[in-house]
């Protein structure tokens, strides 16, 4: 029997996006990232598809595709959930700096770790090798900090969405420095994101104003397909492309803000609400599927052996030392002592492997063991389970369980009190002193 027949690849699917869906529920319950759940999965995957096959088909091609795709739903995902307000501008400028600092700063103790540790490691090369390491990933996150509070659950998505963008500018920025007769330096960098910035705007607007006025039911995945051309076009014109994405995403999720004044005119509201909401539908969506057949696949292509050599787990345990201490200073620096869980909330993941996967042949290192790259991934995801446990079950001790009783009991005795003033307002009831309480209050208060 084939293995991979067109039937057992549907099976298999279907198989896997159940999985999925049931490993989301497990995350909600336990806080374990449902992405581990998934890598492990694709490892199970590998032994059974060894039993059958000798050889395994080459995935790279895929996960660089699912990897391109995932990350686009990703970014739009995140940036259709984000307010433009007064009030959320320190709190986006926070994050955004957090971001930076964080990524420059482990991306170069990374650098200085692989350049001394890894033979035949030039200093350039280890910095190309590094910045995946260094970028946190959305990926992971934004699925799983739906249980912290609105405050440090934004911070997330703002800090993990930034992160990725600014983290995948870096690693091209370090890509055309490869060639020196190309390289713009900064202020052809800054230029180019000037201009990339320009056209994501006019886009913007354009598609805005396009889709309003298409009266077919089935648009949504014409965007989606708008999106990816524009990003991949982009890609081809060494242009940013992720911000193109970031800014669609915020100017159609904050209309208003765009649209100010007379502007409101070209608007048609109803319909822009009904894009967004399904659109914000249908991204969410996709990017379950994507990330769900990227992570199997991934784990599918692991070389578990590798994380048996003591070079790797050596080397893999000083960049995970310097992410978590470098990510320790920052925020003291900028949150004080209300540091937790988000000191531990630094999972890499799919851009890391995107961009491995994307390094320049010229930049390649032989000795680079890619075990480092799964060590770090692991790690840093299993940290970040066990500090949202942690967190998960200090939230809900003895006393926090007898403070929400007490709230709960106050409220009933408000709602009974002032039913009492209705009732003691009413002529009809002032006849009959016995109908002050009737049996739906006292079942209140007995709440």
């Amino acid at each position: 029997m084939e293995i991979f027949s067109s039937y057992n690849l549907i099976i298999g699917a279907s198989i896997i996006v159940v999985l999925s869906f049931w490993f989301n529920g497990i995350s909600k319950k336990t806080n374990i990232p449902s992405v581990l759940m998934l890598i492990v999965l694709g490892i199970i995957l590998q032994y059974v598809l060894k039993y059958f096959i000798a050889d395994l088909p080459n995935f790279d091609g895929a996960l660089e595709l699912l990897g391109i795709v995932g990350l686009i739903m990703i970014v739009l995902e995140a940036a259709l959930e984000l307010e433009l307000k007064k009030s959320k501008i320190i709190p986006i400028l926070k994050a955004m700096a957090i971001a930076l600092i964080g990524l420059i700063g482990s991306a170069y103790v990374a650098a200085l770790i692989l350049h001394y540790f890894i033979p035949n490691m030039s200093m350039q090369s280890a910095w190309l090798y590094a910045t995946p390491l260094s970028i946190l990933s959305s990926a992971i996150i934004i699925p799983s900090v739906s249980g912290l509070s609105p405050q440090k659950k934004e911070f997330h998505i703002y800090e993990s969405t930034f992160s990725d963008i600014m983290g995948i500018m870096m690693f091209y920025f370090l890509i055309g420095g490869l060639n020196p007769a190309e390289d713009s330096g900064v202020a052809g960098f800054a230029g180019n994101i000037a201009l990339t910035i320009g056209i994501a705007l006019i886009a913007s607007y354009a598609i805005i104003l396009i889709f309003q006025r298409i009266k077919s039911q089935a648009k949504q995945f014409l965007l989606i397909a708008v999106l990816l051309l524009l990003y991949a076009i982009g890609k081809k014109m060494h242009l940013s492309s992720l911000i193109i994405i970031l800014i669609f995403g915020l100017v159609i999720a904050n209309v208003k803000l765009f649209f100010p004044g007379k502007t409101k005119i070209f608007l048609e509201s109803e319909k822009i609400h009904q894009i967004y909401h399904e659109l914000h539908i249908i991204t969410l969506e996709t990017a379950f599927v994507v990330r769900t057949f990227f992570f199997v696949i991934f784990g599918i292509t692991i070389v578990l052996s590798s994380l048996f050599n003591l070079t790797v787990v050596f080397v893999s345990l000083l960049i995970i030392a310097s992410i978590y201490l470098i990510r320790f200073l920052i925020l003291k620096i900028f949150f004080g002592k209300d540091i937790l869980p988000q000191l531990f909330i630094a999972p890499r993941g799919l851009i890391t492997v995107l961009l491995f996967y994307a390094i320049p042949k010229e930049a390649q290192v032989a000795t680079f063991e890619s075990g480092i790259l799964l060590f770090v991934i692991i790690a840093t995801s299993l940290v970040m389970t066990w500090a949202m446990i942690k967190d998960k079950r200090k939230m809900n001790t003895p006393l926090d369980e007898i403070d929400e009783e007490m709230r709960e009991r106050n409220e009933a005795e408000d709602m009974l009190h002032e039913k009492q003033n209705e009732l003691d307002q009413s002529p009809e009831t002032n006849k009959d002193p016995t109908n002050n309480a009737t049996e739906e209050d006292n079942q209140i208060l007995d709440k």
